[in-house]
């Protein structure tokens, strides 16, 4: 299977800008979802693949299909990926970094303080 640089296959990397697009707001409820065809010029990819992380996309039911018109994205795909990503970001972050900071001894008030002095940067 050909895969991204990232080392995952090429379809899933589509599926996931598709998914940062729907997330940050740049494909909203209801607009069309590039085609298949336009997926595949514009990541030289064959329509197959392209396909595939459609597929995907309206698998978890963040797009449906409109016969003859396409794919579109639904009104609550943005929360479902918000709300699956926030679930992500505690597991795969924070809850290693509160583990870290209980074995340095830090409080809640010196993270917060820390957590601040990060977002002013």
């Amino acid at each position: 299977m050909v895969t991204h640089m990232s080392g995952k296959p090429i379809y899933q990397g589509i599926a996931d800008e598709l998914r940062d697009m729907i997330s940050s707001g740049v494909l909203a409820p209801g607009d069309r979802v590039p085609s298949t065809n336009e997926l595949s010029a514009y990541h030289s990819v064959n329509p197959t693949t392209s396909a595939k992380a459609l597929t995907e996309l309206f698998n978890e039911g963040l797009v449906e299909k409109r016969r003859g018109l396409g794919m579109f994205v639904l009104e609550t795909a943005r929360e479902q990926l918000l709300s699956s990503r926030r679930a992500a970001f505690q597991e795969q972050f924070v809850r290693p970094f509160v583990h870290e900071a209980d074995q340095l001894g830090l409080t809640t008030a010196e993270l917060t303080a820390m957590i601040e002095k990060e977002r002013t940067r």
